[in-house]
């Protein structure tokens, strides 16, 4: 493993240095088709809400884009980057972020001459910190806590997904044979072989007393992802996960959430298919049974498989979500507060206006019938507006929904 000085970094990487990369096949700005009907923010033109999302970008990478000083013994000088955790934690980075920071970085390879050397230093340092458990994953934080480092689902999932987009815009077979790698070990070690659903890590014991392969994080429901896996493995795994979580989202809605069809950021699945919002403190916190700072993702996780696939199901269910958010704070985006309980009430001192929160809905709202002011207000709301690592990462994906510059990758 190469040793890498992880809080050692060498400033913010700037766009304008040299790179003799390939050429881009699929430069940004590249405006997708997305669902028949599909809305997007009408108040600019295409080309503003490309100029957005650059410039969104460029600050991003300013402020989370890390050049690592890698210590003299690595055999090359091969450059790696991380994605830092943060302004509170700039020595930290999570496998959620290099996935983030992948996906980025390919679906702006054209506007940035850099983008391929950022995405080749991001995937370095991925793989120069795999999981103990199985070193085709990444271990989950960097530093790791204690003396070993196991994956999560997420963080995975993401850099898979990224290596096919990569493979599509530059035209590397060695991004495919990395990704088809990545793949193999997500459907081996993390989805669970009754459940099919995606479990927390390659830490979980499918059969273990308190987290199992029926304990799930909903914010893992990556059904676009799990398209774009089974195209590009050919393995029918992924077809069934894709329905099963789609399923799974459905039914909680029905039976969890019938009123606000929030998803919670914990759920467990029994085996005779009963759903439930798993209870408070059953990983990170009292809020793990509520649409929290997990679950927030799920509108934008959703929706953008109902967008790229024209899915009915993810369709309605992203609309129940964005519905009744549009309800609940009366068309005022400004109103959307930092978290759910499943009833609808909002949770308590989580007042804050986060585009955490607002950004994924957005995206949700563009499946949403005659929402286009109601989606026009949350556009403006997150369009220039910085947070902190986790929520302008996940805006900036969101943003790339948003200006029609998300796709699925071929898998080919």
């Amino acid at each position: 493993m190469a040793v890498i000085a992880v809080g050692v970094c060498l400033g913010p990487v700037l766009e304008g240095t040299a790179q003799a990369g390939d050429t881009p096949l699929r430069p940004f700005a590249q405006h997708q088709v997305y669902a028949p009907d599909a809305l997007f923010p009408s108040r600019w033109t295409p080309e503003e809400r490309d100029e957005d999302v650059l410039a969104f970008y460029r600050q991003w990478k300013v402020d989370y884009l890390r050049k690592v000083d890698v210590a003299s013994d690595v055999d090359d000088d091969a450059v790696q980057y991380r994605i830092t955790f943060g302004h509170n934690q700039p020595e930290r980075t999570v496998s959620e972020g290099q996935g983030y920071g992948m996906m980025i970085s390919a679906l702006m390879a054209g506007a940035d001459p850099d983008a391929q050397t950022i995405f080749d230093g991001l995937w370095r340092f991925a793989r120069a910190w795999p999981s103990d458990r199985d070193p085709r994953l990444m271990g989950w934080q960097i530093p790791p806590a204690g003396d070993s480092n196991d994956s999560a689902f997420d963080g995975d999932a993401d850099i898979a997904f990224a290596l096919l987009l990569a493979a599509d815009q530059w035209g590397d077979a060695g991004y495919l044979d990395a990704a088809r790698s990545i793949i193999s070990a997500i459907g081996e070690r993390t989805i669970g072989p009754d459940s099919l659903l995606p479990m927390l890590g390659d830490w979980v014991d499918i059969d273990g007393e308190q987290y199992n392969q029926w304990g799930t994080r909903p914010s893992d429901f990556m059904p676009e992802h799990f398209v774009a896996f089974g195209r590009a493995t050919n393995d029918p795994i992924w077809m069934k996960a894709r329905d099963r979580v789609l399923d799974v989202a459905a039914d909680l809605q029905r039976d969890v959430s019938p009123r606000t069809g929030l998803l919670p950021d914990f759920a467990v699945v029994e085996p005779d298919g009963t759903v439930h919002a798993a209870p408070p403190n059953y990983l990170e916190g009292y809020y793990d049974t509520a649409f929290y700072f997990n679950a927030a993702r799920v509108p934008w996780r959703i929706a953008s498989h109902a967008l790229l696939s024209d899915d009915k199901k993810a369709r309605d269910i992203a609309r129940m979500m964005a519905g009744w958010m549009r309800s609940r704070v009366a068309g005022n985006a400004v109103a959307i507060q930092s978290g759910y309980m499943l009833s609808g009430l909002p949770l308590p001192y989580e007042t804050e206006n986060s585009t955490l929160f607002v950004a994924p809905i957005a995206v949700a709202s563009m499946l949403l019938p005659e929402g286009q002011d109601w989606l026009n207000d949350l556009y403006d709301n997150i369009r220039d507006r910085h947070m902190d690592y986790y929520e302008d990462s996940v805006t900036l994906l969101c943003l790339l929904v948003l200006s029609g510059n998300f796709r699925s990758p071929t898998g080919h």
